[in-house]
Order: C-alpha cells, then structure tokens, then sequence
C-alpha cells in the first residue's frame, strides 16, 4: 500500500506542475512526505479515485481457478452397507429362531420344549401351550402339564393328542401326563413333518427380509447408477440364498438326528 501512495502522490505531483506551468494564478499546494497518509488525503478526488480503484482491483483479484463457480454436485448416499446390514440382520434372527425351534424336539429323552410348538385353542383363540401351562420333565419318558387355569385342561389334552407327536396323555388331579412314547417309524415320520414345516416358514421369514431390502433398493433407485443398483441387487440375492441353505442344513441334521441314521 505504501508503494501505491507514494506512486499516486508523484503522479499528484507532476500534475499539480504541470498545472503551475500554464497558469501562474493558479497556486500551488506543496504535498507532505510523499509516503505519509497526509499527502495522500491532499490529493485531488480523481486522484483518490484512482488510489482506490487499483487497490480495490489488487484485493480483489482471483485465480483462474476462482472462475470454475463455488457449486459442488453432492454424491448420492451409499445405501448399500445399511441396506445388507438390515437384511443380515433379520435373516440371522430367523436362522437363530429356528434352531432354537429344532432343539425342542428331542428324540432321546423327554423335554419341556418338545410341546411347545403346540397350539391350544382357548375361547376361538389359538395360543401356544407354553403360555398357558407349565411343562416339566417328570423322568427321561414322561412330560408333566399343569394348566394356570385348570378349566383348559380338556382343550391342552385335545391339542397333545392332536400333535403329530403320537404323545396320548392322561389327566392326572389338576396335571395332565404326557407319556413319550419310543420312536416308531410312524413317530419319526410325524417328527420330521414338523422339522419341514419349521424350515419352511422360517425360509419364509428370511424371504421376507430379502423383499424388504430390494424394495429399499428400489425406491433409492433413481439417486444410484444402475451398475450399482445391480451390484447391491445380487449382492442381497446371494445373502438370500446363503441363509437359506444354513436353514435347510439345519433341518436335514435333524431328521437324520430323528431317523437314527
């Protein structure tokens, strides 16, 4: 800035001399040091003009690089970790739910868990044995069912022998006796009905969350490349089909566990 002063306040100066030369009536006002402010705020408004406009264009000078404009085009969200993250998520619950569903048959010995499967239709309402009734291991070959409300007890007997357990129990005083009978060939075969029916709705339960994650896919599909819409697409297939096939491994150890063989 000082350089500038100084510039302008000579160029003041040859123009005041100038002025002196062609009209001696004209008088002329001496300027202070050249590179003081007080020369500067002597100088005529022209002058001043000129001060200012070069420094205002030296301040606000820009790089090529300045001109390109400040707007910036965001990037879609990548949806895709979310969207595998959820499907696993639930796919892995069914997986962990049906296990546990398969542990409740036992073959070996008696356990609490091989009546819960069962429905009881209590009121034109179906509910699970379990939740109204308490079933303990009376020894390796006999259940014991004792109803909270023993105004059920008809309809728990109706539904253990209606079971494809072949379990025929007995009322016992405010308990009902279940008997486990030994494995027959016809046992066997009603035990392995309920394997197949526990694996196919839980395949449908992770056929569920596959849906689920293509129709999220589906409706983020106009902000993705189709590339990577196909990509997460398969990627999910494929998830779909690995949990499927850890269900249907599940079932068929537990019907050569059934079988004996």
């Amino acid at each position: 800035m000082a350089f500038l002063l100084r510039r302008g306040a000579a160029v003041a100066a040859r123009s005041l001399r100038a002025a002196a030369a062609s009209s001696a009536s004209t008088p002329i006002h001496r300027l202070q040091t050249a590179g003081s402010l007080g020369a500067a705020r002597e100088l005529p408004t022209t002058q001043l003009f000129l001060l200012e406009t070069r420094r205002g264009f030296a301040k606000g000078k820009k790089s090529k690089n300045d001109s390109r404009g400040d707007t910036v085009e965001s990037a879609a969200p990548d949806i895709g970790p979310t969207v595998k993250s959820a499907a696993t998520a639930q796919m892995e619950t069914a997986v962990v739910a049906l296990s546990r569903e398969l542990s409740k048959l036992r073959t070996g010995r008696a356990s609490p868990g091989m009546l819960d499967h069962i429905m009881v239709e209590t009121a034109d309402v179906k509910v699970g044995l379990n939740r109204i009734a308490v079933v303990s291991v009376l020894d390796s070959h006999t259940l014991s069912v004792m109803p909270y409300d023993p105004s059920t007890m008809k309809s728990i007997e109706n539904a253990i022998v209606s079971s494809p357990l072949g379990i025929n129990p007995t009322p016992d005083g405010n308990r009902i006796i279940a008997p486990i009978p030994p494995l027959t060939k016809e046992t066997m075969q009603a035990l392995c009905k309920v394997v197949t029916k526990s694996a196919e709705d839980f395949k449908q339960s992770i056929r569920r969350a596959r849906q689920k994650a293509l129709d999220t896919i589906k409706k983020s599909s106009s902000s993705m490349p189709k590339d990577d819409i196909k990509r997460l697409e398969k990627e999910v297939e494929e998830m779909t089909k690995k949990f499927v096939k850890s269900a249907e491994d599940m079932c068929k150890a537990k019907e050569k566990e059934i079988s004996g063989s």
